[in-house]
């Protein structure tokens, strides 16, 4: 079964690890940035080695994200980040391929875990099954 792993940030998360701390979130240190990256990279290394790992990514910060809708008129609506209607986006994900929703939940954990300076935000790591076809829904 595949799996859909996802972590959220906002703008202000983004701009932390910039060192720029806000009143959501304490300023990151290059120390504390280079060990997020080395514990993420880890777990990567990790997956591939057991062949569960499809695709996984970081996404760029919601200042660089841009919305498309339709207008009443039926043309496209577009609008750039980020959105204050909206508190957390995607901010990277994994394509997991796993025997079980047990062995996903084990490794959305160790993903929960990884190291952050004190006070910063604390996001739920979703895990969402990934259907096969339109006879899943």
């Amino acid at each position: 079964m595949k799996y859909l792993v996802m972590v959220q940030g906002t703008q202000a998360d983004y701009e932390a690890m910039r060192g720029k701390a806000s009143e959501h979130s304490p300023a990151w240190s290059e120390e504390e940035l280079q060990t997020m990256f080395a514990y993420m990279g880890a777990i990567n290394d990790d997956l591939a080695e057991t062949g569960e790992l499809v695709d996984g990514q970081g996404l760029a910060e919601p200042a660089q994200t841009r919305h498309v809708t339709l207008g009443e008129d039926g043309k496209a609506v577009i609008t750039d980040g980020p959105y204050s209607e909206t508190k957390e986006l995607l901010a990277g994900y994994w394509v997991l391929e796993c025997e079980n929703l047990e062995r996903v939940t084990e490794i959305a954990d160790r993903v929960a875990r990884c190291p952050q300076p004190a006070g910063a935000p604390d996001y739920p790591v979703v895990i969402r099954p990934i259907m096969d076809g339109s006879g899943d829904i």
